[in-house]
């Protein structure tokens, strides 16, 4: 078992590494503690393995700049008790997903999608990092989303029977329609391109609100916000494309984070940049190169867990 002083000396190259571009240094240094012992070899293994499983760490730590010595040992001792949990539960996800997420009867990895035809006759995708179970009853059709998105296609039903999305915030009915649903942190976002749906929160059940065609809105268990229009192409995952109109680089890359196992980080000097393009999903590190080679910005591998955009 690793002893605890070398995982917190793991933690500390982590923090060190990522809260701001290391300098030749500071690499040479990491470097050389990997080398000096088999045991940080292990110990760095474990945070990569972390870093596949979770898809990233504490987010203190993706800061450019972390501000003082206090906030430095803050992150390195989350960092350190991630490690710690994850090695005595044998890297298992649930030490952060739920376990009703874990069993769902339909799962993807990041930068998975799925495409299924439900037993009515309609279709369902599913995207990237999703967890989904299907539940077709005598009275109900329901589609409960754990965590994700889906894009869902409704068909008649001969039987006349509802057709309703669960999310943990709360649901969101059909009304004869094309809709996604996305859940997200403690949020849910709807988005109608056909038809209309009603949403419905789970702790106010009695605000409902009808959301029609090209509109979008988001929620959470207590409140349903303002409708605003939906986004161009926001369907464009389904055919394995991002599709961006003058996007924030910060943003376009929190959306390619999403498809991505590890971290991907944007500083504060290029997150402004205006990004527009087609890119494809099933290739993010094409995506980082064409981001290079068109913008004034440099894409730094430290490992191909963790890479960081800079400028140049």
């Amino acid at each position: 078992m690793l002893e605890r002083k070398i995982l917190q000396a793991a933690a500390t190259w982590y923090v060190q590494l990522h809260a701001a571009p290391p300098s030749e240094a500071e690499r040479l240094g990491w470097q050389a503690w990997l080398a000096q012992d088999a045991r940080h070899a292990q110990a760095w293994a474990r945070v990569e393995k972390l870093q596949r499983q979770l898809g990233h760490l504490p987010e203190e730590v993706a800061l450019p700049t972390l501000a003082g010595v206090r906030a430095r040992r803050r992150a390195v001792a989350k960092v350190l008790g991630l490690l710690l949990a994850a090695g005595a539960t044998g890297w298992g996800l649930h030490i952060i997903e739920p376990i009703s997420s874990r069993m769902a009867q339909q799962r993807t990895a990041k930068g998975e999608r799925r495409h299924l035809r439900l037993a009515d006759g309609g279709v369902l995708d599913i995207n990237t990092d999703s967890a989904v179970d299907i539940r077709y009853g005598a009275g109900l059709r329901e589609i409960q989303v754990h965590r994700g998105e889906v894009m869902i296609q409704t068909a008649a039903d001969p039987q006349g029977r509802p057709f309703v999305v669960h999310t943990p915030q709360g649901s969101v009915r059909a009304l004869g329609t094309r809709f996604s649903v996305r859940s997200e942190g403690q949020q849910s976002v709807v988005q109608v391109l056909e038809h209309a749906v009603e949403v419905r929160p789970a702790a106010a059940a009695n605000r409902l609100m009808r959301l029609e065609a090209g509109q979008r809105v988001a929620f959470n268990r207590e409140r349903v916000d303002a409708p605003e229009p939906g986004a161009r192409d926001s369907d464009a995952w389904v055919r394995g494309m991002l599709m961006a109109v003058e996007w924030r680089l910060v943003d376009l890359v929190a959306e390619l984070q999403r498809y991505r196992t590890g971290r991907l980080l944007c500083s504060d000097a290029v997150a402004g940049l205006r990004v527009s393009g087609a890119f494809r999903l099933d290739d993010t590190d094409a995506v980082l190169e064409n981001l290079a080679a068109s913008l004034p910005v440099r894409v730094h591998y430290l490992t191909r867990y963790w890479v960081r955009i800079d400028a140049v």
